[in-house]
């Protein structure tokens, strides 16, 4: 698993804090539909990853970091 090996814990995304992503967001200054569409994605399955965050593949992980302006490992640590 991909993401495994990026945090080196190999606990997944389910100890990611699900408001750390539209926190993320937010401090970006973008609605969920702004962000949704500058991800190629749905504001749906933008809120469904921001709801659950276990969901989300690390190209997309790594595409919200780059359009929200912090580091992946934003995502995953304190």
């Amino acid at each position: 698993d991909d993401l495994a090996i990026l945090i080196g814990r190999g606990e997944g995304l389910q100890s990611v804090p699900p408001l750390k992503l539209s926190a993320a967001r937010n401090n970006a200054g973008l609605t969920q539909k702004e962000a949704a569409e500058k991800l190629g994605i749905s504001y749906q399955t933008l809120s469904q990853y921001e709801r659950n965050p276990s969901g989300v593949k690390l190209g997309m992980l790594q595409k919200m970091s780059e359009l929200y302006g912090i580091p992946v490992e934003f995502i995953f640590f304190k």
